[in-house]
């Protein structure tokens, strides 16, 4: 039986910022003068891994990616994901519901 790759392949666009995820990763590991396979060690990993990160590849898994950013120290960065959810807040205001105040008695 083939080996399903469905969910494998990005939109061009989130191709392109895994991409660049990847590039940042490499240049965080690059300024810390440590090779990939250092990185593999401490995230507890194949140098092949490390690789796949850095080239942005979407089939390696989340946990190994936090992985790595602990091993390079950036592991705070995962609390940015999703942190300012503009559209997100906007669609919340507009579901709430106006309460309206009940007319003084007089």
């Amino acid at each position: 039986m083939a080996k399903n790759t469905m969910g494998t392949k990005l939109p061009r666009k989130l191709e392109q910022k895994m991409a660049l995820m990847g590039e940042q990763i490499k240049l965080a590991r690059l300024r810390r003068n440590l090779s990939i396979a250092q990185v593999a060690e401490r995230a507890t990993c194949s140098p092949l891994t490390v690789n796949r990160i850095e080239k942005g590849s979407p089939t390696v898994s989340v946990g190994i990616y936090a992985r790595v950013l602990y091993a390079l120290q950036l592991d705070d960065d995962l609390l940015l994901i999703a942190k300012e959810d503009t559209l997100g807040r906007n669609l919340q205001d507009l579901s709430l519901k106006h309460r309206q105040r009940a007319s003084k008695k007089s």
